[in-house]
């Protein structure tokens, strides 16, 4: 079941033009960045990893990659963030870390209106290396 999730993660983050999929390096941390409708997720996915599909849904994700390790292995980091829509309502977004045997991601869900766009600020660290994402998305729930 969570290869299959991480199947439609990477998936959905290349394949879809509602979606961003983005990296930044942040010193020796590769990490990349994606959002994408919940309802990309299969019913038994979204419930098996306890995520609501709604269109008024969307999932944040976030991979830690190490890039000075061979293979630039996938590592734990602490992330955290905010949204914040055009009038300034904030929303924190509580990542929660998922692992599949050498996978490491993050995922937050973020509940949103029709055309409703936000300022996403996450801070990502690990160990002496910390750094900053921001970006922006609009979502759609039609």
């Amino acid at each position: 079941m969570k290869q299959l999730l991480v199947a439609l993660i990477v998936l959905f983050s290349m394949s879809f033009p509602v979606s961003a999929e983005q990296l930044k390096n942040i010193g020796e941390l590769e990490v990349h960045y994606s959002t994408f409708p919940s309802t990309f997720l299969t019913p038994d996915v979204a419930k098996a990893y306890r995520i609501q599909r709604s269109r008024y849904s969307a999932l944040i994700n976030v991979t830690v990659l190490d890039t000075s390790a061979a293979g630039k292995p996938a590592v734990a980091a602490l992330v955290k963030g905010t949204a914040r829509n055009l009038i300034g309502n904030q929303k924190d977004l509580n990542f929660r870390e998922i692992r599949e045997g050498d996978a490491i991601y993050y995922i937050a869900e973020l509940t949103h209106a029709n055309e409703e766009r936000f300022r996403f600020n996450i801070d990502v660290s690990r160990q002496s290396t910390n750094g900053n994402i921001q970006f922006e998305q609009t979502y759609f729930s039609e």
